[in-house]
């Protein structure tokens, strides 16, 4: 059995934003590791793909990796977020929260989870408050009505972004580009 304290990170990071980015670099002070998990919905596919968020992950934790002596991981999974958290030996699941309607699902959720699984613990950790007004739902609406999200999120999920736009509002590939 390892004495490295694991904490798991869970999100959609759809896209990941400088909220994300806070809560990991305050988490990254607490663990030894950090999982930094990306959980696919079935029902909900995203703007991003699964692969996109990965990329822009890692990209936007280069930083914070150089500067750090936590194991910065990333991870996928599809299952139940508890017990993602023990396959990938977390003892700890790590919540931020902006505002109370933030505290109360998360309370929910951190009930549920303990409930399932007793031996795996919630935290959470309070925005900054530079970031407390960013979601990543918020952050799509802005993008998909052409305003400017570089002041929310690194500039690879700006772009990623950018790009995933561009091809959801791509004619379809029926029919000529010429008339």
């Amino acid at each position: 059995m390892s004495d490295r304290r694991i904490g798991f990170y869970p999100g959609s990071f759809d896209p990941v934003t400088y909220g994300h980015l806070d809560i990991i670099s305050r988490a990254a002070v607490l663990f030894d590791v950090l999982v930094v998990a990306i959980g696919q919905h079935h029902a909900k596919p995203g703007l991003l793909s699964l692969e996109e968020r990965l990329r822009v992950l890692e990209e936007a934790l280069a930083p914070l990796r150089e500067r750090t002596t936590c194991e910065i991981k990333l991870a996928k999974y599809t299952c139940l977020t508890v017990e993602a958290a023990q396959r990938a030996g977390a003892a700890v699941i790590v919540r931020g929260l902006r505002d109370g309607s933030d505290f109360d699902a998360e309370v929910r959720m951190a009930q549920t989870n303990a409930t399932m699984a007793p031996e795996v613990e919630t935290i959470f950790l309070a925005a900054s408050p530079s970031a407390r007004m960013i979601s990543s739902t918020l952050i799509r609406q802005i993008a998909e009505m052409g305003g400017e999200i570089g002041q929310f999120v690194p500039m690879e999920a700006a772009d990623a972004v950018r790009r995933a736009i561009a091809r959801k509002n791509a004619p379809s590939g029926s029919g000529s580009d010429t008339e």
